[in-house]
């Protein structure tokens, strides 16, 4: 897969309140620094813990943002892009785009000094879930045999 054009997509207006941490998320992405191949948007690449974002429970981490207070994003440069954020006031409108699968990001770009990409927690998990199933599953063979 190609790392989003091929997946389905879903569409939110999400209104935020600015806390003290800002609007409690990271981004990455712009013309300057494609995120996903052919795609120069700007995508959320980190939620931070209790911030506005978080609380409101929406965003999500690899979500697209096409427009801040009515602005779009398109064929912006990634700084153009934060200092947007940075002076949208207290009340910011986004419209967003989910994406409904997880997406496959470079994992090599940062936003704003985060680790954007895959959380390594996403490939520990499922492959230390699969390693007790098989030692389960040897264990029960052996007790039968």
């Amino acid at each position: 897969m190609n790392g989003g054009l091929d997946q389905p997509l879903s569409e939110e207006v999400i209104h935020l309140t600015r806390g003290p941490s800002g609007l409690g998320f990271n981004i990455v992405g712009g013309t300057d620094q494609q995120y996903i191949s052919n795609d120069s948007g700007i995508f959320v690449s980190r939620i931070k813990e209790n911030g506005a974002a978080a609380l409101d429970g929406r965003l999500q981490e690899g979500d697209k943002i096409l427009t801040v207070n009515g602005k779009e994003l398109t064929n912006m440069l990634h700084n153009h892009a934060v200092e947007l954020f940075r002076t949208a006031g207290n009340q910011v409108s986004l419209k967003v785009q989910h994406r409904l699968l997880p997406q496959n990001g470079p994992s090599s770009h940062r936003g704003d000094g985060e680790p954007g990409g895959i959380p390594l927690a996403m490939i520990l998990v499922p492959g230390l879930a699969l390693t007790v199933a098989a030692v389960w599953a040897i264990l029960r063979y052996r007790q039968r045999a």
